[in-house]
């Protein structure tokens, strides 16, 4: 395989069709919709009715690291399921630009399988280490975070020198392309700095946004790690004359 494409590479790749991005996208946004979350279901009543429905729907779809690791199935199904549960809309919608955003030139490299393989392991293992961190708690835990961070870094080892248009707050929130080897490594240094003032308990899962971002790296690595750079071939030598 080749670990140095061309711009007329990299350009191509950004107009290949990602089935699998695309399908994670859409399943998210379904399960979303039909969920108590997205307050669009009549059926959860009103008031503080809601809130009751949207708290028994993450304990049943989402992690509680307190119950993970008592050895029954159902709960170790729960890193699974909740990788397509969000807590709202805003949690939705950015998990959703991040995946749609990084998804597709990483599908495109990686291969469909590969892709959906590091995408589901990596997320799995991210709110499973999350999890073990915080084995007391007994605060749900839901969300694509994992996943999605594990796509970042896989992104960054398979195109590092790839501009990503940022909004950073130092320069009024302006638009501003850098490389992904600048961007995702001062993100995932917010990462490291907000889990280490992280209260306890699953409000946002700082560190498993690390462990995905870690795993997702290592991940493109073994795949991708041996690669070498395409030569062009020899110019074929002239009659008579033998090539080396």
């Amino acid at each position: 395989m080749i670990r140095n494409w061309s711009a007329s590479a990299a350009a191509a790749i950004r107009g290949t069709s990602a089935p699998v991005t695309h399908t994670l996208v859409v399943l998210c946004c379904l399960v979303f919709l039909i969920g108590p979350a997205s307050g669009l279901v009549p059926a959860d009543g009103s008031g503080d009715e809601p809130l009751t429905a949207q708290r028994a729907y993450f304990q049943r779809w989402g992690v509680i690291p307190a119950d993970l690791f008592e050895g029954s199935p159902g709960a170790l199904l729960a890193p699974a399921t909740a990788l397509f549960v969000h807590g709202g809309w805003v949690h939705l919608l950015g998990n959703m630009l991040f995946l749609h955003v990084f998804g597709a030139m990483t599908e495109a490299r990686m291969g469909r399988v590969r892709f959906t393989l590091c995408y589901a392991g990596c997320g799995y293992l991210a709110l499973l280490g999350y999890a073990a961190a915080n084995a007391g708690s007994e605060r749900s835990l839901v969300g694509a975070s994992g996943a999605i961070s594990a796509v970042l870094g896989a992104f960054l080892f398979l195109f590092p020198r790839a501009r990503v248009t940022s909004l950073l707050p130092f320069l009024f929130f302006l638009p501003v392309r850098l490389p992904a080897w600048v961007v995702l490594p001062f993100w995932a240094a917010l990462q490291w700095a907000a889990a280490g003032r992280a209260a306890d308990g699953p409000g946002v899962a700082y560190l498993a946004h690390l462990v995905g971002f870690g795993l997702g790296l290592g991940c493109a690595w073994v795949c991708f790690g041996r690669a070498t750079t395409v030569k062009s071939a020899p110019a074929p030598a002239p009659e008579g004359e033998n090539q080396p």
